[in-house]
């Protein structure tokens, strides 16, 4: 192992451990640090400790005319910049603070939820569509704990086999290993236990409760692969994801009435900033449906 390998080592082991990151952040900010110590050819934390500001931008500078978008510089930047401040307290620098350097502008898009109806569809469309019978119960049961529940594709694919069967409520570990407690609908009891029935993998205790084809935990990536074949049989947009679904729950939830401290608790979101833009979804969906449903809305964009 050289000492580049090395030092991506304890920055990951730190990532995981030591702040609890999501394994999408992990693979995210090392990869981040992966590519920095790569192309300029740094070897230990003092050579990191040393960026200075003019350094980054010229890093992201030339990310960026490889074809890195604003969202992507952005993420790279917060990234790369955790990873300065870690190689600063490493190697006892007095003042551990990253550089200063602002990122891009971005322009903060709505959440694109699904509607109950197209929710409904996919989840009963993945099931049906599957290679197997046993991965169509999967599919649909991971899918509903997202639309049901709130729950993130991470939190999802880190139940374990003790989990099931499911109550009435599950406790979730969320972002920065905060635990949330979440309630579950009779029909997602009900796919999970579909789901536990039909797989063909013994499922310990301690061990993954979904699956992939072959036996290991299942990835995102598969989840996400099967949503994509569901929409496009139902001719939904590609905003139609996963994570929609838990968009969908929240905002379904919010015009059913729910309150925001509420919501922020089934969310497991870290601040009340984060849920409040659901008031901005729910706002633009009464909108979008008064314009195209009343009668004086219709006249008004004939003029």
């Amino acid at each position: 192992m050289n000492a580049q390998e090395e030092l991506l080592g304890v920055w990951q082991a730190h990532l995981k451990d030591a702040r609890r990151r999501s394994p999408h952040t992990v693979r995210a900010y090392t990869s981040a640090a992966q590519r920095l110590l790569f192309a300029r050819d740094l070897s230990s934390w003092e050579d990191v400790a040393a960026l200075e500001a003019y350094d980054l931008r010229n890093h992201l500078a030339s990310r960026r005319a490889e074809g890195l978008g604003n969202a992507s510089a952005a993420r790279e930047l917060s990234a790369l910049k955790a990873f300065i401040a870690f190689a600063r307290a490493e190697s006892g620098d007095p003042d551990p603070a990253a550089p200063r350097v602002r990122g891009p502008r971005l322009k903060k898009g709505l959440p694109r939820p699904v509607t109950p109806d197209e929710a409904v569809n996919l989840t009963d469309l993945v099931d049906g569509t599957a290679a197997e019978d046993w991965i169509g119960a999967r599919d649909r049961a991971v899918l509903l704990l997202m639309y049901g529940s709130g729950l993130r594709i991470a939190e999802a694919l880190s139940l374990k086999g003790k989990d099931a069967p499911l109550g009435e409520v599950l406790t979730v570990t969320g972002k920065g290993g905060k635990q949330r407690v979440v309630p579950i609908l009779p029909i997602t009891s009900e796919a999970v236990a579909a789901y536990t029935e039909a797989c063909p993998y013994p499922l310990a205790c301690d061990e993954a409760l979904f699956r992939g084809a072959k036996g290991g935990v299942l990835s995102q990536g598969m989840v996400q692969k099967a949503m994509a074949r569901a929409r496009r049989a139902l001719g939904l947009p590609d905003t139609a994801t996963p994570h929609a679904l838990r968009h969908s729950f929240a905002t379904h939830l919010l015009g059913a009435g729910a309150d925001l401290r509420s919501l922020q608790e089934l969310l497991g979101h870290a601040s009340l900033g984060s849920t409040q833009i659901y008031t901005k979804v729910d706002a633009a969906s009464l909108l979008e449906t008064y314009s195209g449903a009343h009668p004086r809305a219709r006249k008004r964009s004939k003029k």
